[in-house]
């Protein structure tokens, strides 16, 4: 059975007529008729019945009909989305990324690559750093940005996009608040809101605290980075923070405050997946990154 066998036979049982739905396939009226004999011969039973000039389905040819319909519209759906995936300017891409990227890095990025690429969609997902390593493992994400970049991750390539300072939170009537910078030590008394156990932001702070000199003091922790900046604005306490993650400096209730000494960084980058051919459109996604941030001076 032929594909073009199953259009000729839809096309004649909406039209009840040969000639027309030669007319509208654009061929011969003498191939329509072939291929609906030879349908009907492979499926050992008459389709239609002749009534004067005119066909109509039989009682078998009506139930053949309305899969045939079907068949026809999964193929068309499923042709389209492979030409979608071949062509570059098409398609869904699932991206990943932490909270501490959410409030301007992915805004950033997505919106400058729409302006280029309307026609591509993003399916975004917040995670925490595990889950997006894992879910661009199964393909639950297509790309995920993280930072840091994990490392020793099989199945995972890394591509770092910049390096940006860790800096400290302060309530704005903090004493520090007005400093052009500190050292980190100057806040060993603070009690410090961090995200919990498990949290690679909580990790990259208690670390940069050790390093400091100090154990911090933990006082309150919060899942959410919103949280944590409320906590922080209600003078709770102070807390560490990647840079892009804290330019709103919410709502001017809190103050961010350099750190001069010692010098806290992350990489954030963006990881894809090796056991699997990248769509047209996730390469091009992925060289845009690149790109956009290669000519960012405020991510060098």
């Amino acid at each position: 059975m032929e594909l073009r066998q199953l259009r000729y036979f839809v096309a004649v049982a909406e039209r009840e007529h040969i000639s027309d739905a030669a007319v509208a396939l654009d061929v011969a009226q003498s191939a329509v008729s072939r291929q609906i004999a030879n349908l009907e011969k492979e499926l050992g039973t008459p389709l239609f019945e002749r009534v004067g000039r005119n066909v109509r389905l039989t009682a078998i040819g009506k139930i053949f009909f309305e899969h045939s319909v079907h068949a026809l519209k999964a193929i068309d759906v499923a042709v389209k989305q492979v030409e979608d995936f071949l062509d570059p300017t098409q398609g869904v891409i699932k991206v990943g990324f932490p909270t501490s990227l959410a409030s301007y890095v992915m805004p950033s990025v997505i919106s400058a690559f729409k302006r280029e690429y309307p026609d591509i969609e993003f399916h975004l997902r917040q995670g925490s750093y595990r889950f997006l390593i894992d879910a661009v493992k199964n393909r639950e994400l297509n790309l995920a940005f993280l930072g840091p970049l994990p490392k020793g991750e099989p199945d995972i390539a890394s591509t770092v996009l910049f390096s940006e300072q860790i800096c400290a939170l302060v309530a704005a009537n903090h004493p520090l608040a007005k400093r052009e910078s500190i050292n980190l030590m100057e806040l060993h008394e603070d009690p410090f809101v961090l995200f919990p156990t498990g949290y690679v932001l909580r990790k990259l702070a208690t670390d940069g605290c050790k390093q400091a000199g100090f154990i911090p003091n933990i006082t309150s922790v919060g899942e959410d980075l919103d949280a944590l900046k409320g906590l922080v604005a209600a003078g709770i306490g102070v807390t560490l923070l990647p840079e892009s993650s804290i330019y709103d400096s919410s709502a001017r209730l809190t103050v961010k405050v350099p750190i001069s000494a010692p010098i806290l960084q992350r990489s954030v980058g963006i990881i894809a997946p090796t056991n699997r051919e990248l769509a047209p459109s996730e390469l091009v996604f992925l060289q845009f990154v690149e790109n956009f941030f290669s000519h960012l001076s405020q991510f060098r």
